[in-house]
């Protein structure tokens, strides 16, 4: 999946590796239980709710997928491009792409026609 990120991100990425002394071949993110392994989703998601309690809000309305459809979502609705939010998203129906985003199936079939590709 190819996906952007901001200038500020790359920074804090860039340090990260740095201070993690990562190699090409490492993961980003490593296992503290297994040493060839990758962060699992699990201790991911626990990570997760502690950033959301450290800023004061309810872990229970925050999750990995909130947090991933999170400036899609935004950029949805401040463009209405569907087909931009798909590719985004990976989807390959954008039947998947209205429903991960709570869009309706009318207006999303409207907008839809609008974009040419």
């Amino acid at each position: 999946m190819t996906f952007e990120i901001t200038p500020t991100t790359r920074k804090s990425v860039a340090a990260w590796i740095k201070a993690a002394g990562l190699n090409s071949g490492d993961y980003l993110f490593p296992s503290r239980v297994n040493k060839d392994g990758h962060l699992s989703t699990r201790q991911y998601s626990r990570i997760v709710k502690d950033w959301v309690k450290i800023i004061g809000e309810d872990p229970s309305r925050y999750g990995m997928h909130s947090l991933r459809r999170t400036k899609v979502t935004i950029m949805y609705r401040q463009t209405h491009n569907l087909r931009a939010a798909q590719i985004l998203l990976g989807h390959t129906k954008i039947e998947n792409t209205v429903k991960y985003l709570g869009v309706e199936l009318d207006e999303a079939l409207s907008l839809s026609e609008q974009v040419e590709v």
